[in-house]
């Protein structure tokens, strides 16, 4: 028995000996950490509360080695936030790190060629060592136990709990984020976050060193373009922030939760937080938030204009000010900015003034001055107001009373809108005159006039009200629109066109001037005098869609003008006709094209890119930027048009839906589209939101990517459709099976797939896990952007009966009735 126990003590003081050479946090200068235990080489480092492990890795797809630290205690091993050789990979497993005993660390190769180094300043140590600490910050140590270098100052794309970010104007340091090329290249990319020490110093986010997005400088509660960092509730924020640093931090509010915020590929700051439970990140918040949010792109509003994402158009020139080009604005191109309606006349201080403008993102702060002395607005007014060239004064702290001055003298630029509550309060220099009145004087005589007018018009109410509708009853046409209805018409500066005229340009609606056929009725080519062809839509008799859509279309799309929206030229409501007059386009619709065999030919990679893009921004138009927030509702191949340049312009507006500025979904008792292309959410259960079109949209990039129709094409015994035959091969790691066979092999295979990645994205079951048209329309068009994975699509798994052949279809569901339109 003696020897029995004899036996298990050694055993078991040779593992520990084993897990102290092996698994401890601390590497010497008479160790090595090799990778696969070259040359006798010790194992990775696991900090002592077992949190974090340090070693060599290859990220997914690439043979490529890397020093890094991860997560030890989480089964995520793959989220590295930490790494120090990212731009220069040792190309095999023969690298080797070690810590000299001056204090540097040094990780070569096989060829004992330096890959890498800490270096360590003018610092020189003696008796240094390595330690991994358990808040995952690698130092060097001497044998004082004095930090010399530390990888917390020099992070690659993460910040964990703990790490001090921003500028030390005594150490001289300022430390940065930069965000690898890609999830599987840890080389430093295009997007760096840092701190711009110019001016008022602010946190920026660079594309290439050239400003992307900005957080703006902090206030006291939060950094000015991120307030919502403050609602998420996983982390407390420390700031640091005077004439000397600008220094911040975070800790987590529950120590049993493991967070990290990262700067992705994309040039996004993102908050994550790790649930046990799910066994997953989980991402809590995320910046930019939205098209208001970003610099120098093409939906800037420019200088002196007011950013407001949840308002359409977005931009907005600032009170006292006036679109610089009203023809560009016009056009919602907004980078020529505001300028001021009144010059400033500062040798009067009668004729100048300020205007508060609340709940507002900072104006760019890297010419502005600030002054963290300064405790009373009322002296921050006074030094505005001596200096000739202030635009606008704001406090530097909105904590408490409030304290800081922070003076513009440049022009003022990214200026955003937040109606949740957030944003401080921006005071603008104008000329008096352009101060809108805030007297009690002014607002009593406003009220009083208000109510006068409003009693004088309800009297003259009263006695027309009854003629108006007397007048309504009686004056109904036979076409079923009002005298009234067509006044509209009349208001809407659209030609109604002679009915004779129509006639005339169709060679009386001759056979041989059918361009084709839908749910409205057949749609003719003519012509107006000899250059002017037009397509001439005329609602047939028997069409499942009638005056209501008629209206509807007339009163929408003459109010829209985009190039990728069709172009409405007149209608006439003669003698019981309702006929819509067009733009001619050569090409048809786009459906002709991509299910023809021989057609498709014609439409290479390119082509179909430019035709996704297209669309995407015709929808973008519609959702966010036009006077409304438009749903379209019908959105498919055959309601696409192509111009002679293969352009594609969105038409048949008929089924479409006004939403308030402030409205997210209604639910309809009346569910109208077409089979294949409806969201699952709309066609069962009624609910109709811009993910409705989101949903149709990513049909449609399937099916250009394809050219299969999505509501006919079953596969094997599954019978899956369109989504889910893309499903499968997104899951089989086989989705450029989907191309269509037209294409060959000509085809930018990267391109390709972050289309159908894309398509994927849009088709997801949850209207909430789609993306929105902005974040659409940037993904596409920037190579570097990130896109996540998808989840399953919606209508995954068809049953053969639902196949929609016939032209009309009607069913119900939970009491909504739903017409299912002929796909064409």
């Amino acid at each position: 028995m003696r020897g029995r126990a004899t036996a298990y003590f050694l055993l078991n003081l040779a593992s520990a000996l084993l897990f102290l050479s092996y698994a401890d946090d601390t590497l010497t200068p008479s160790q090595l950490l090799g990778d696969d235990d070259v040359d006798g080489g010790r194992g990775n480092l696991i900090s002592t509360g077992g949190m974090f492990e340090l070693g060599f890795f290859s990220p997914k797809g690439s043979s490529n080695r890397y020093i890094g630290i991860w997560y030890h205690n989480i089964s995520d091993n793959a989220t590295k936030v930490w790494v120090a050789n990212g731009g220069n990979p040792v190309p095999n497993r023969s690298g080797r790190l070690r810590v000299t005993a001056d204090g540097t660390l040094v990780l070569t190769d096989g060829n004992s060629t330096v890959v890498w180094s800490s270096g360590n300043g003018s610092t020189v140590a003696v008796n240094a060592i390595a330690r991994l600490l358990d808040d995952g910050n690698l130092v060097v140590k001497d044998g004082s136990d004095n930090t010399v270098w530390q990888s917390f100052d020099f992070p690659t794309d993460t910040i964990l709990p703990g790490m001090k970010m921003g500028w030390n104007r005594t150490s001289g340091h300022n430390i940065s984020l930069r965000a690898w090329t890609n999830e599987s290249d840890p080389t430093p990319g295009n997007f760096v976050m840092g701190m711009d020490l110019n001016g008022a110093p602010q946190e920026l986010v660079w594309n290439n060193m050239v400003p992307f997005w900005r957080l703006g400088p902090w206030n006291g509660q939060y950094m000015g373009g991120a307030p919502e960092v403050i609602s998420e509730n996983l982390m407390d924020y420390t700031f640091v922030v005077n004439s000397q640093m600008f220094v911040y931090w975070y800790t987590l509010r529950d120590p049993s939760v493991i967070g990290r915020i990262t700067l992705n590929s994309a040039g996004q700051i993102e908050v994550w937080a790790w649930r046990d439970e799910t066994q997953s990140w989980i991402r809590q918040t995320f910046f930019p938030r939205d098209l208001c949010d970003y610099l120098n792109s093409p939906s800037s509003c420019g200088p002196y204009s007011l950013c407001s994402p949840t308002v359409s158009p977005i931009c907005a020139c600032l009170e006292g000010f006036r679109p610089k080009n009203q023809r560009n604005w016009d056009l919602r191109v907004w980078s020529d900015g505001c300028v001021r309606k009144t010059e400033l006349d500062d040798s009067r201080t009668d004729t100048v003034g300020f205007f508060r403008l609340r709940n507002a993102k900072l104006p760019d702060t890297s010419r502005a001055t600030v002054d963290w002395s300064m405790t009373n607005l009322d002296d921050c007014k006074a030094l505005c107001l001596k200096n000739r060239s202030c635009m606008a004064y704001a406090r530097a702290n909105v904590i408490g009373s409030g304290s800081g001055c922070i003076i513009w003298t440049h022009e003022l630029i990214d200026i955003k809108f937040y109606n949740s509550g957030f944003g401080q309060e921006l005071y603008l220099k104008l000329a008096a005159r352009d101060i809108p009145s805030q007297s009690a004087d002014s607002r009593r005589r406003r009220v009083v006039l208000i109510v006068l007018v409003l009693l004088s018009a309800a009297f003259v109410l009263t006695c027309v009200g009854g003629f108006i509708w007397y007048t309504k009853r009686r004056n109904t046409r036979e076409d079923g629109l009002t005298i009234d209805e067509g006044k509209e018409l009349l208001e809407l500066d659209l030609p109604l066109l002679d009915f004779s005229k129509i006639v005339d340009a169709t060679n009386n609606f001759s056979t041989s001037n059918i361009l084709g056929e839908g749910g409205f009725g057949l749609v003719y080519k003519g012509n107006l005098g000899e250059d002017e062809e037009i397509a001439v839509k005329r609602l047939s008799k028997t069409s499942t869609q009638g005056v209501d859509e008629f209206k509807n279309e007339v009163m929408l799309i003459a109010k829209l003008q985009h190039r990728n929206l069709v172009r409405l030229l007149g209608c006439c409501i003669q003698g019981g006709e309702r006929i819509l007059v067009y733009e001619y386009m050569p090409n048809g619709s786009l459906d002709s094209f991509l299910f023809d065999k021989t057609k498709s030919t014609l439409l290479d990679w390119q082509t179909r890119y430019d035709i996704i893009i297209g669309i995407a921004r015709g929808l973008l138009y519609l959702h966010h930027d036009s006077r409304f927030k438009i749903i379209h509702r019908d959105l498919k191949a055959s309601n696409i048009l192509l111009d002679k340049g293969m352009n594609p312009k969105i038409s048949d507006f008929g089924m479409a839906r006004i939403f308030g500025s402030d409205q997210i979904e209604v639910n309809t008792r009346r569910v109208v589209g077409t089979y294949g292309y409806m969201s699952p959410e709309y066609a069962i259960d009624g609910i109709i939101s811009v993910k409705s079109d989101v949903f149709s949209f990513g049909v449609l990039i399937l099916e250009i990517i394809s050219g299969i129709r999505s509501k006919r094409t079953y596969y094997s015994e599954s019978q899956i459709n369109l989504l889910g035959y893309a499903w499968k091969l997104w899951q089989a790691g086989e989705v450029l099976k989907l191309v269509d066979e037209a294409l060959g092999t000509s085809f930018p295979a990267d391109e390709v797939l972050s289309c159908i990645k894309m398509g994927l994205l849009c088709v997801q079951e949850q209207p909430g896990d789609r993306p929105t048209m902005p974040i659409i329309v940037k993904m596409l068009g920037s190579e570097s952007a990130f896109i996540p994975d998808p989840k399953q699509p919606g209508f995954f798994s068809l049953k053969a009966h639902m196949d929609s052949d016939s032209s009309a279809k009607k069913s119900s569901r939970n009491n909504v009735s739903i017409t299912l339109l002929d796909g064409r």
